[in-house]
C-alpha cells in the first residue's frame, strides 16, 4: 500500500479546476478543502494559513478565495454588504445566518421550497435561487413583537 502525498487532493481539486498549482493555492486549497465542508471568511483563512506557517498576505488570500470561487471550487455567500462567507460546499442548498454571531450554517434544498419566482428580465435567465434565513439567538429579541419591531 502507498502513502498519498500530502498535498495530493489538493493538488488534484487544482489541477481538475485548471489552476496552476502555486505554493500558495496549494497551502490554501488544503487549509479549505481537508476535512469537512465549511463556510470562512478571507480574514479566517489568513488567520489559519499565518498558524499553519503559510506566509500569504491577506490580498493574496482574497484573490485566491476569487480564484477558487470562479473555478467553481468555492461558493461566495454574501450575507450584508462587505461580510461574505466561502463556502466549499457547491451543491445547491440555502443557509442560515445568526446575525450576532456571524455563524452561517447549511440548509439542505430539500428542506426548502421556492415557488413563485417572478419571469427573468428579457434575455437572462434564473440560475441559482440563494436563501439566507437571518436569525438570533433566543432571548436576544425579547420585548420585541413577532415581526422584530416591538410593534
Amino acid at each position: 500500500m502507498t502513502a498519498e502525498r500530502p498535498f495530493k487532493r489538493a493538488l488534484d481539486r487544482l489541477n481538475g479546476a485548471g489552476l496552476r498549482p502555486t505554493r500558495q493555492r496549494l497551502g490554501l486549497a488544503r487549509l479549505l478543502f481537508e476535512g469537512c465542508d465549511r463556510h470562512i471568511t478571507a480574514e479566517q483563512l489568513h488567520g489559519e494559513a499565518l498558524a499553519a506557517d503559510l506566509p500569504v498576505s491577506l490580498a493574496t488570500v482574497y484573490n485566491t478565495l476569487n480564484q477558487f470561487t470562479d473555478a467553481g471550487l468555492l461558493r461566495e455567500v454574501v450575507v450584508e454588504a462587505g461580510k461574505s462567507y466561502f463556502d466549499t460546499n457547491t451543491s445547491d442548498h440555502h443557509h442560515f445566518f445568526v446575525e450576532s454571531t456571524g455563524r452561517l450554517e447549511d440548509i439542505p434544498a430539500e428542506r426548502l421550497i421556492v415557488q413563485n419566482l417572478p419571469n427573468p428580465p428579457a434575455g437572462t435567465r434564473v440560475t441559482r435561487v440563494d436563501v439566507i434565513v437571518r436569525l438570533v439567538e433566543a432571548g436576544e429579541d425579547e420585548g420585541k413583537g413577532e415581526n422584530g419591531t416591538g410593534a
